[in-house]
């Protein structure tokens, strides 16, 4: 008999192996057409492989994850098998899903393009070959007939990958008259894929690697059903108009120069009042729960890093060391901020009373991303982490975790970021070589990790392999207003660097011990975080927040002495105000302010200069009528006190 342990922890019993597949019918009928890959002891395997022995596992529907990503590769297997009849000779380089959707990299022929305005037929011969509702059938293959079959296609980039294989390791999935190298999982056969968009065409390096040849990486996304694309693609314009590109453009918050360099941005007036708004509002948490502010250089010598144990792990991806005129000496852009904080803990000795330790730094670092991973704020090489690291005994270490899960709780709260996850992110269970430190210190903080998420009642999700190279970590995964998931916030429980850089205290035994070290960033980085609001909030920002509360537009130019008192009377009640004097016609002026998103716009000409009174209106909401200066500037205290005080911001 096979036992089979559903999610709730019922057990089914079998007399022969049995699939995924026929599982799900046997429980439900409509199960079975509504499931699309299952999760078998901790793997995703195809619905259609069998199991073999007693196994725990669970069916996932269209709305997991793990179900898109079949959906999804297998969607870029059909496109590839389509490319490959469309533009004979063709050689294909990788092929995944995505967080929407999927891509394959490509070699074209010679003389060969894609564009736009061959997406049609790509869909069309895609839509031709699901409807023949071939079989997904999975291989296993020796590394020798692997090769054999790749050298005899003439695909080199696949006879590369499978060279780096080992044996005992290889698959091939099989479609039609396509093959490819895989190791899944994939649906039980193309019949699912009916709605089918190519999305975009880009040029992308193999491998990521700026000196090997630059492939076409085509992009698709696929449904079940054509409402869901139908849906789909409304949100994507919706998310088009939300770019934080555009709008960054529009609100005058950052640009980019190619003199300065690729991934460089460089903050506009507004864009540096928005993030010093920002960064004053997390200071004020952090000065109620304890933190120290610091300072550190952008630079440090390559030793800080290979002490810390990561020049060995990035070293080689990011900028090169800076030499100085003493031989020998090497420099590093600073890549991260612990291993300064280290040292500045180190400065002095601690005893146990002194702990907790809470240093909070906003550190600029620098990371050589690949100029084809860059995109607006969100991939960067220069950036701003609101970062800390909180020294600890062991036996404050989960208490500490919780206080900083609140201050993100905080700032979730006061920036309308409702729907969230946290992803505790644990080492590889089966291999442990990608991480350092003793297999006792990572289980003592991997547990710290579940047990405070537990007594938070927080909704988590675990993802193995997906920890810190030293040390395990929580992640917030945030919906924005698209609906779309963003990883904000992050907390890292670390017994490694306190060793590596010798940190002790005093205890109350007299003896010396190694604190824990919590390193956290609610933010993540400033520039992403930033990018991230923008789209959530499409440039709307709170009333507290936004650079700009208030707009002045007078009526004509003879108004411009009022208009000018106006503007004099409120920023010194402490509301942010502008003047639009342009010799322009009022509504135009209302057009173009409402363009710059600015909360309230005030219309001045001959009652109010009169009365001296301001007419009101509301972004997005129109007129609300006449009100005096100073009940004005009442009621917009009034409302930013509100926002302050309901979020705990002051």
């Amino acid at each position: 008999m096979i036992k089979i342990t559903l999610p709730d922890n019922s057990v089914k019993e079998y007399n022969n192996p049995i699939s995924g597949f026929e599982i799900a019918k046997d429980i439900s009928p409509r199960l079975a057409k509504e499931v699309y890959s299952i999760t078998v002891n901790d793997e995703v395997w195809d619905l259609h492989r069998t199991i073999e022995s007693d196994s725990k596992i669970n069916l996932h529907k269209w709305d997991d994850t793990e179900a898109k990503h079949a959906f999804w590769h297998s969607s870029a297997h059909l496109m590839a098998e389509a490319l490959e009849v469309l533009y004979p000779g063709i050689k294909l380089g990788i092929g995944p899903s995505i967080e929407n959707g999927f891509y394959y990299d490509v070699d074209l022929p010679e003389g060969k393009v894609i564009s736009d305005t061959d997406f049609p037929k790509i869909e069309a011969k895609m839509k031709e070959l699901a409807q023949q509702k071939n079989e997904f059938i999975r291989k296993d293959i020796s590394k020798n007939e692997a090769l054999d079959f790749f050298t005899k296609k003439g695909d080199e980039y696949k006879i590369e990958l499978i060279s780096e294989l080992e044996e005992g390791t290889i698959t091939f999935y099989e479609q039609g008259n396509f093959t490819d190298l895989c190791k899944g999982p994939h649906l039980p056969n193309t019949e699912k894929i009916k709605a089918i968009k190519i999305l975009s065409v880009a040029g992308a390096y193999w491998r990521g690697d700026e000196t090997r040849k630059q492939l076409t990486r085509v992009y698709g996304i696929t449904f079940p059903k054509q409402k869901m694309l139908e849906e789909y693609l409304v949100l994507l314009e919706e998310a088009k108009k939300r770019d934080h590109r555009k709008i960054g453009k529009e609100l005058e918050l950052f640009t980019f120069s190619q003199k300065v360099g690729q991934g460089l941005p460089l903050w506009l007036p507004k864009g540096a009042m928005l993030r010093e708004r920002l960064e004053n509002f997390l200071k004020k948490i952090q000065k109620r729960y304890g933190y120290q502010q610091v300072m550190a250089p952008h630079i440090g010598l390559k030793e800080l890093w290979v002490t810390s144990g990561h020049y060995a792990k990035y070293g080689k991806d990011s900028f090169q060391p800076i030499n100085t005129p003493a031989e020998g000496e090497e420099f590093l852009l600073k890549p991260m901020n612990c291993p300064h904080h280290c040292e500045i803990y180190k400065h002095k000795p601690h005893s146990y009373k002194d702990l907790p330790v809470r240093y909070a730094e906003f550190g600029t670092v620098y990371r050589y991303e690949q100029s084809g991973e860059l995109h607006g704020l969100t991939r960067v090489r220069g950036f701003t982490q609101d970062d800390a690291h909180i020294f600890c005994r062991p036996d404050q270490l989960k208490d500490e975790f919780k206080k900083v899960m609140d201050i993100i709780f905080i700032i979730f709260n006061a920036l309308d970021f409702k729907d969230f996850i946290a992803q505790v992110s644990l080492r590889d269970p089966n291999d442990h070589s990608k991480y350092i430190g003793s297999d006792d210190n990572w289980e003592k903080s991997e547990s710290a990790i579940l047990e405070a998420v537990k007594e938070k009642d927080l909704n988590y999700v675990v993802e193995y392999g997906e920890a810190a190279f030293y040390g395990p970590k929580l992640d917030f995964m945030v919906k924005d207003a698209l609906g779309r998931q963003w990883q904000l916030g992050t907390i890292q429980v670390d017994y490694n660097l306190p060793e590596r850089f010798d940190l002790e205290y005093v205890g109350a035994d007299n003896q010396k011990h190694r604190p824990v070290m919590i390193h956290r960033a609610p933010f993540g980085s400033m520039e992403r975080f930033v990018a991230v609001l923008i789209e959530h909030t499409a440039g709307k920002f709170p009333l507290w927040l936004t650079p700009e509360q208030v707009v002045v537009l007078p009526i004509s130019e003879k108004f411009n002495d009022y208009a000018k008192k106006v503007l004099n009377f409120l920023n010194n009640s402490d509301i942010r105000t502008l003047i639009d004097d342009r010799n322009e016609k009022i509504g135009k002026k209302i057009r173009d302010n409402e363009m710059k998103r600015i909360p309230y716009l005030l219309i001045v000409g001959g009652n109010e200069a009169e009365n001296e009174t301001v007419s009101v209106r509301k972004q997005g909401e129109g007129d609300k009528g006449s009100m005096s200066l100073v009940d004005f500037a009442e009621f917009i205290n009034k409302e930013v006190k509100a926002q302050t005080e309901a979020y705990n911001i002051n």
